[in-house]
């Protein structure tokens, strides 16, 4: 792991920020991954650490796949060169992986998020997500059940 790690996201990544929030709001059920058409600038920016997916999601418009509200910061020495921090960025999906897409959110309560932004082999990517959203009760049991392992884990430890 790379001194500079921010955490690894597998062989030969460099996570550079990740929407832990949509595992909490969100059942993943499905993840595909793209790369991202992307200015000088935000390279650089990414390259830094600079980009918050909170509040992003994907869509698919004409047959092509766009990520949006995906905030990359200016990059500080890009003077006029620098690019809109959130604007619309191309992914680049294969069409069989866009057709598959569309069928998938076009189900009613399906949605396009992006879950992780990294670096792989020097080229930024961008994990997005088929998701449907979590109703209260499904997030209180998630805990129950994750506080319930928990206190069994621990008895089974004190035990020996």
């Amino acid at each position: 792991m790379a001194k500079n790690d921010k955490g690894s996201a597998g062989a030969g990544t460099h996570l550079i920020a990740q929407n832990r929030r949509a595992r909490y709001d969100y059942e993943i059920l499905d993840t595909y991954e793209a790369g991202l058409a992307l200015l000088g600038t935000e390279v650089k920016s990414l390259r830094l650490g600079k980009a918050n997916l909170s509040d992003g999601y994907a869509r698919i418009d004409n047959g092509e796949a766009f990520l949006h509200s995906v905030r990359i910061e200016p990059y500080g020495s890009g003077n006029r060169f620098n690019h809109d921090p959130e604007r619309s960025r191309k992914m680049l999906l294969k069409r069989a992986e866009i057709d598959r897409i569309i069928g998938r959110t076009e189900e009613k309560g399906l949605t396009l998020i992006p879950l992780r932004l990294y670096f792989k082999g020097g080229l930024a990517k961008v994990e997005i997500g088929i998701v449907r959203g979590k109703r209260q009760y499904d997030r209180r049991r998630e805990i129950a059940k994750r506080d319930a392992d928990r206190a069994i884990d621990r008895a089974l430890a004190n035990q020996d």
